[in-house]
């Protein structure tokens, strides 16, 4: 059982801080990695930390878990954290993300999608990212903007 579902247990829904990580992959083209999610959203593979784990971990295992993908050296981008990343799940559940984002330039491997994370996984370019893009992705995707657009 993971640690949040440990949590759940004891606290109910009631409104938890969960940190987590999610990364940026590009490929050789500068194209950048997505995936499109069961609830119909298209974002960046990453999730919630596991205990004992830096954020550093979880975008590696994340990765691993969601892409089959082995990420390179992580380039700190960002953390997000505040009203604007409270979620009420479906289910009840409240929760505050703290996310960190990160840029990896390099990754091996082949991309082995896990079906049960996702429905597609996709690389895009900058100008041409998919529909379905939610807020908070985009929020998340805006320090890299940045950076290339200097």
């Amino acid at each position: 059982m993971s640690y949040v579902m440990e949590l759940r247990e004891l606290v109910g829904h009631r409104p938890l801080l969960l940190p987590g990580s999610v990364v940026i992959i590009l490929n050789e083209d500068h194209q950048i990695l997505l995936q499109h999610r069961h609830d119909g959203d298209w974002g960046l593979p990453g999730g919630l930390m596991e205990l004992g784990e830096s954020l550093e971990d979880t975008a590696r295992r994340e990765v691993k878990e969601e892409t089959g993908l082995d990420i390179g050296e992580l380039e700190l981008l960002g953390v997000f954290s505040g009203p604007d990343y409270y979620l009420k799940l479906p289910n009840g559940d409240e929760l505050y993300s703290v996310t960190a984002v990160y840029l990896a330039h390099e990754s091996k491997g082949t991309i082995k999608m896990d079906r049960n994370e996702s429905i597609d996984l996709q690389y895009f370019t900058c100008n041409e990212l998919p529909e379905g893009l939610n807020e908070e992705t985009r929020n998340y995707l805006e320090p890299y903007l940045k950076k290339i657009a200097k």
